[in-house]
């Protein structure tokens, strides 16, 4: 198949361009640097150069495919709202699935219902439900969890190691028994290529290792990690000691991925957050 994906070079899209090289499709991958573009053509796809801001471009390569995959958002956050990066992303999405019909597309969004067949109950991007609701494309999403890692993660892991280095300790709110969903990026890969291959129209996926964490023991791996003390943070410091994470590390973000194995053969092999944390490279 002749597939088409955006954020090629971003944590999440490179691990997806190598699963579908390795089952043998066809890649063309969206790049926004020269740099970038050299390590997807390095990785043995083809290079686009652009951004999903470039509207022509992602209309000319969608009709191009017979594929897509859709990884890439702003998640500079620091110039950018939640909200105008969700408009963004939608405006982007409509656009490609306009020239989709009859081929597949599959969208990215956080985990934000406990069960594959539930319409979103919090926070997610608009182009959730554009995706599944798209008439004549084979459209589906992939509903990631709060971890997705590995080596080179740069999410929410990193940010907290850095949080811990910067204040000295390594901290979680309350007794940190609120529990993380998790998945190993090469394994999120996997769902992405067989959300592509066989997925149903307007289903959601989600990807789900079932390893759900408390957010004490995340706290801990870091402090083995940096060799810091662990100490518990009441909710009204949270937002002080981790600045804008202190207004979700307190929450339960579990779900079930158990329709999404049976339907889609998928399974999680790769190692679970907390070994990677501990054998990984996320303190070198």
């Amino acid at each position: 198949m002749r597939v088409f994906v955006t954020g090629a070079t971003g944590f999440v899209g490179s691990a997806v361009i190598q699963e579908l090289l390795r089952a043998g499709h066809k890649v063309r991958g969206l790049a926004r640097s020269e740099a970038g573009a050299k390590a997807v053509s390095a990785a043995g796809a083809e290079a686009v150069r652009g951004t999903i801001e470039d509207l022509a471009l992602l209309k000319q390569e969608a009709s191009k495919a017979e594929g897509v995959i859709h990884t890439a958002h702003n998640h500079d956050f620091e110039k950018v709202s939640r909200e105008v990066a969700g408009e963004q992303d939608l405006i982007a999405v409509k656009a490609m699935l306009g020239e989709l019909a009859g081929k597949a597309f599959v969208n990215t969004t956080g985990l934000s219902a406990p069960d594959e067949d539930e319409a979103p109950a919090g926070f997610t991007r608009p182009s959730e439900q554009a995706a599944v609701h798209a008439s004549g494309v084979r459209a589906s999403v992939i509903r990631l969890p709060p971890s997705v890692h590995g080596d080179g993660d740069h999410g929410l892991v990193p940010m907290l190691i850095d949080i811990a280095r910067a204040k000295g300790v390594s901290a979680y709110i309350g007794e940190g028994k609120n529990r993380w969903a998790a998945v190993h990026r090469f394994d999120a890969a996997l769902l992405y290529r067989l959300a592509l291959e066989k997925g149903v129209k307007g289903s959601r996926y989600h990807a789900l290792a079932g390893d759900f964490v408390p957010t004490r023991e995340i706290a801990e791996a870091i402090g083995r990690g940096l060799k810091l003390p662990v100490v518990s943070k009441p909710q009204e410091e949270a937002m002080a000691h981790f600045g804008f994470l202190g207004m979700f590390f307190g929450r339960e973000v579990t779900g079930s991925s158990a329709k999404t194995r049976q339907r889609l053969g998928w399974n999680s092999s790769h190692k679970g957050l907390i070994r990677d944390i501990e054998g990984g490279t996320y303190f070198k």
